[in-house]
C-alpha cells in the first residue's frame, strides 16, 4: 500500500463520519464549537445538510484517488 492510498482512506473516513453524524443528527459533533460557524449561519437542519454534502464530497475523493480516476 503506498501512503496516498493510506491517506486516501483516512480521507473516506472523514467523509464517512461526517455523513453518518449529519444523518443521526449527533449532538456532540455539532454542538462542538467548529460546528457552531455553520450552526449560525445555516441552522441545524442545513448544516446537516452542508455536513452532509461535505462529508460525500471528501469520501468521493478520496474513492476517485484510490481508482486512479484523479490524480
Amino acid at each position: 500500500m503506498k501512503n496516498s492510498d493510506f491517506l486516501n482512506i483516512i480521507f473516506m473516513a472523514i467523509g464517512v463520519f461526517s455523513i453518518i453524524a449529519s444523518i443521526i443528527n449527533w449532538d456532540a459533533f455539532f454542538n462542538s464549537s467548529k460546528a457552531g460557524i455553520f450552526l449560525k449561519l445555516f441552522g441545524r437542519n442545513g448544516s446537516r445538510i452542508f455536513y452532509f454534502l461535505l462529508g460525500t464530497t471528501i469520501f468521493s475523493i478520496g474513492l476517485l484517488s484510490i481508482l486512479n480516476i484523479i490524480e
